[in-house]
């Protein structure tokens, strides 16, 4: 589908989704880049968001090219091929965004409630571990989505609601095996929604328990505040995650769901260096350490 029918609005809408792709890109790849080169920031909680860095700018940049070629181009087709990889690639980094957050809150619920035994539990190896099966499970939830998609017979001119490759718009085209189709979206729903978002609430819940217990409130200041930034993620992530989702079932509007899915899909990831680089000292010390060595 079309962004706009204004023709008028298609240079603006251009101009926007390139200056927040460039931010994005820029902003996470400069994340990536103090972090890897500050040995003060070689900690677990530094390295998953050097990875989560990464994976925003492939979900970004699974979407927001193809649109800016379309809107230049005044063209919106995609080929079969393509179609099936974009949206390969946005369950993948989309699922991996999630798994992420969900094993940095296990990351600082171990650092505030367990300390004494952190360094024990999150080694650099159980870290690694936890990257590599955030990505292999996100790997197993793209290829269901294409095994379901690919029974779909070959069709010449098919419009999807959204501006790409959406993977529910997709499932919902399909109709050739109910019961299959329900078990992807049942599973696809548990791993994307149900226990990445259990596990942070278990963590937090179990984190404000133990700050709770904390008799001096400079110290339980100090232990909520390294959880902020995280937070902050969460709540943009799943927030704008729920509004995808509320717009598809309350409102028929597709122009309401394009709204929503922009937000998700491109907001998101641009606002989450903002995040992790205005409100953490650590990060604004590698940067100005890293101007330093560069000028």
């Amino acid at each position: 589908m079309e962004l706009t029918d204004n023709p008028e609005l298609e240079p603006i809408l251009f101009g926007l989704f390139l200056s927040m792709y460039l931010i994005a890109v820029l902003g996470n790849l400069i994340i990536v880049l103090a972090v890897s080169n500050d040995p003060q920031l070689h900690t677990p909680m530094y390295f998953f968001i050097c990875n989560l860095s990464l994976a925003d700018i492939g979900f970004i940049s699974t979407t927001v090219p193809k649109v800016m070629v379309n809107i230049k181009t005044h063209r919106r087709s995609i080929s079969y091929v393509a179609c099936l990889t974009q949206m390969s690639a946005f369950a993948i980094f989309g699922c991996v965004d999630d798994m992420l957050l969900a094993v940095m809150a296990y990351d600082r619920f171990v650092a505030i409630c367990d300390p004494l035994h952190y360094p024990i539990i999150i080694t650099p190896k159980h870290c690694v571990l936890l990257v590599l099966s955030s990505f292999l499970v996100s790997i197993l939830d793209s290829q269901l989505h294409n095994l379901v998609i690919m029974q779909l017979p070959y069709l010449k001119d098919v419009e999807i609601a959204n501006f790409f490759c959406d993977p529910s718009k997709l499932l919902n085209m399909t109709c050739y095996n109910y019961f299959i189709n329900d078990i992807v979206e049942y599973f696809t729903g548990a791993v994307f929604g149900f226990f990445p978002i259990l596990g942070i609430l278990y963590s937090y819940y179990k984190i404000v328990l133990s700050v709770l217990k904390i008799s001096s409130s400079e110290a339980k200041f100090k232990a909520f505040s390294t959880c902020v930034s995280h937070l902050s993620v969460v709540c943009l992530f799943y927030g704008t995650g729920l509004g995808v989702y509320l717009s598809s079932t309350l409102s028929s509007s597709h122009r309401k769901d394009l709204i929503a899915e922009v937000m998700y899909t491109v907001v998101t990831p641009t606002l989450n260096p903002f995040i992790y680089s205005l409100r953490n000292r650590d990060i604004k010390g590698a940067l100005r350490r890293l101007h330093l060595r560069t000028n």
